[in-house]
């Protein structure tokens, strides 16, 4: 990967994340009837290899349940969305959206959050950029936490480097949080720098 991104690239990219953001913590908040809380999210040029012991760290002693999708766009964008959940607060969501216990999984209905949370950021990405995205369908990869890096190793982070962008929703109202991890490989960020510089050109 050439270089990291300059200081104009990088606050476009942080402008346009933070829409995009915006518009996933809109849809999930109609859908749940809820207000969601957002944090700044963390935008960072990585080794990928080092991820999957990162994202296990961060969940060490907790069930966690991680549904992953991956995307397809024009000029070379692509790149992976993994959405990840403490599995004990899962029965919390499915109380807020009516269901009743066993009228659907905590896994079919993480994935139904999952698919809402990445499609809606990854569109409202998209349109930013010029671009359109296609998506593959989610995939459910652990949800046990031993599980965690010995799966996230045998799925896209053959990858040298990537861009990661760490998102964390927070329901106010209900103890319930989820992480949003993209991982957009390193080949791809040249092309996503291509796109900044004539958006920036643009302005």
């Amino acid at each position: 990967m050439n270089g990291s991104f300059n200081e104009e690239q990088r606050d476009c990219l942080q402008e346009i994340i933070n829409v995009a953001m915006g518009l996933a913590s809109d849809k999930l908040a109609r859908f749940l009837n809820t207000f969601v809380h957002l944090q700044v999210p963390s935008i960072a040029l990585v080794g990928a290899s080092h991820l999957p012991a990162e994202i296990e760290t961060r969940y060490q002693d907790i069930e966690a349940a991680m549904v992953s999708q991956g995307f397809f766009g024009n000029e070379g964008l692509r790149g992976e969305a993994i959405v990840l959940y403490q599995m004990e607060n899962a029965h919390k969501i499915s109380a807020l959206l009516g269901y009743e216990p066993g009228d659907v999984s905590e896994i079919e209905m993480l994935t139904d959050i999952s698919s809402i949370l990445t499609t809606t950021f990854l569109n409202g990405l998209a349109e930013q950029l010029d671009n359109s995205m296609s998506y593959s369908a989610p995939r459910i990869l652990s949800s046990r936490n031993r599980d965690i890096a010995e799966v996230l190793t045998n799925t896209s982070f053959h990858w040298e480097h990537a861009l990661k962008v760490d998102i964390s929703y927070q329901l106010i109202d209900h103890s319930f949080n989820c992480d949003m991890v993209l991982l957009i490989p390193g080949e791809a960020v040249n092309h996503i720098k291509t796109i900044l510089d004539r958006i920036l050109e643009e302005y």
